[in-house]
């Protein structure tokens, strides 16, 4: 549900007011987003897909199969990890989802139904002289 014209101004008071109180924390607070956050966590991901891979080929070398194993399930996790931070990062402009994950398509689907929804329900109050 989008935030009303006085919920927006509030909003807005509420961030100059902190930036003007403390410029400081609000810049921190700007840059600490969703996408900062998830890009983060894919970087890590591909450390520890690479650390996952030296586990295995030690495993090998020593003749360890346990490391080895340990080393795949490595891999593979971070390689979940990966692809799960990627596409949940929002594009550059976009907000990201309220609600936790987007699942692309649904996720349009379900907003643009609310969204007629919506317009229906303020065409009878419209209509009724509400």
């Amino acid at each position: 549900m989008p935030l009303s014209e006085h919920e927006q101004r509030m909003l807005e008071q509420m961030e100059r007011a902190l930036y003007a109180e403390d410029p400081k924390f609000a810049t921190a607070l700007e840059g600490s987003g969703l996408r900062t956050y998830t890009r983060r966590r894919v970087y890590q991901a591909v450390a520890g897909f690479l650390v996952g891979i030296a586990l295995l080929m030690a495993g090998m070398v020593a003749q360890q199969i346990w490391i080895s194993v340990v080393g795949f399930l490595v891999m593979l996790g971070c390689a979940v990890l990966a692809v799960t931070g990627w596409r949940r990062t929002p594009k550059p402009g976009e907000q990201p989802a309220a609600g936790g994950v987007s699942r692309g398509g649904d996720d349009r689907r379900r907003r643009s139904m609310m969204e007629r929804i919506e317009q229906r329900w303020q065409r009878r109050r419209d209509e009724q002289g509400h």
